[in-house]
């Protein structure tokens, strides 16, 4: 199973402390725990965009270029890049001077995004956003993928034999993921043989679920799933609950307006959509997400609400050591389960 350290860059006090860093604090904070999850066997790192909000990471690019001079294997993805709100011929340039940069590390999650606000400052009508992310998305591959293009679109001056540089070193080109979890996007990923990145939401997985079986049955094997999970792990489960349930319950109301339903319950949170507890728990827990929504790979959200860099550090260093080495993909879950089965009834007979 692959594992990224997803970090979305929430600005929020301490709600036990009061205490706030500074944004030059919070956002070397983000770069840190990059390196230690490199160091604790993560596959790489996902970090997310946003605009005018207490989400305070506006430029990924340029925090996962920092940290893809500090680590060495680690993979360096956006999660997301608000690619109706980007021009894809600066995309496409930043991708691959990522990819040059680190040796082949880069990758990218394209979505639409979710705030009105930022449609509005960047001069997007919300009645042409889809419409936007499509043309968006197919110039990027061609630009990602070609030299020369050509090409006449709606949404942005034509282009006229244009080659972007560097070249990306992967080839055909650093993986793009789709980051949705609506059957319109998902049929448009399929379309383009795109991994499908599902939403980093606080709702049940479950919701995912025909998503998810519409996409597989398009793309047959080559396709690919990954999904975003709150999670903190801690050497008992009554402590992980305890020390968490604060900063989840703070982050939940604050990122409601985005990600939640209007009900903010932290108890059935860390039931449900959060997952907490000792690492025997938190890997049964992401195990069984892998079986119900066929995954490839899991991004584990964990510096949420305020938390502490030193605690967050502590959870990445703990999962690294004793909850990787037991996450499976799907279908060796699914593989494993029938061999005990064939097992059980051969040792019966």
């Amino acid at each position: 199973m692959d594992v990224y350290l997803l970090i979305l860059g929430d600005h929020l006090p301490d709600p036990v402390t009061g205490a706030v860093v500074s944004e030059a604090s919070r956002l070397q904070a983000v770069v840190e725990q990059a390196v230690v999850a490199e160091g604790a066997g993560f596959t790489g790192v996902a970090i997310g965009e946003h605009h005018f909000t207490r989400y305070i990471v506006s430029a990924p690019e340029l925090l996962l270029a920092t940290i893809a001079a500090r680590t060495t294997t680690l993979r360096l993805s956006t999660g997301v890049t608000l690619l109706a709100h980007r021009d894809p011929v600066l995309v496409a340039e930043e991708l691959a001077t990522l990819d040059v940069l680190s040796l082949g590390r880069a990758e990218l999650v394209v979505a639409r995004g979710v705030s009105p606000r930022t449609d509005a400052v960047f001069g997007i009508h919300s009645d042409e956003l889809r419409a936007r992310f499509d043309e968006n998305l197919r110039l990027l591959l061609r630009l990602l993928e070609e030299s020369d293009v050509t090409w006449q679109g709606r949404f942005r001056p034509p282009l006229q034999g244009v080659t972007t540089t560097p070249r990306p070193l992967q080839r055909p080109h650093p993986p793009v993921w789709i980051g949705s979890g609506s059957a319109v996007s998902a049929d448009l990923g399929a379309e383009l043989g795109m991994p499908l990145m599902l939403p980093s939401t606080l709702r049940d997985p479950g919701t995912h679920v025909p998503v998810v079986q519409r996409y597989r049955e398009a793309m047959g094997d080559k396709g690919r799933v990954a999904l975003p999970s709150h999670v903190f792990v801690a050497p008992s489960s009554a402590d992980a609950r305890d020390r968490w349930r604060p900063y989840l319950g703070g982050y939940a109301t604050f990122a409601d307006p985005w990600r939640g339903d209007g009900d903010v319950d932290v108890d059935l949170l860390m039931e449900g959509a959060a997952v907490c507890g000792d690492p025997g728990e938190v890997t049964a827990r992401l195990n069984d997400l892998a079986v119900l929504l066929d995954l490839d790979a899991h991004l584990v959200m964990v510096d949420v609400g305020g938390l502490p860099h030193d605690e967050v550090l502590d959870a990445i260093r703990l999962f690294g050591a004793e909850v990787i080495p037991r996450l499976h993909r799907a279908d060796s879950l699914r593989r494993g389960t029938k061999d005990s089965v064939a097992q059980g009834i051969a040792g019966a007979q």
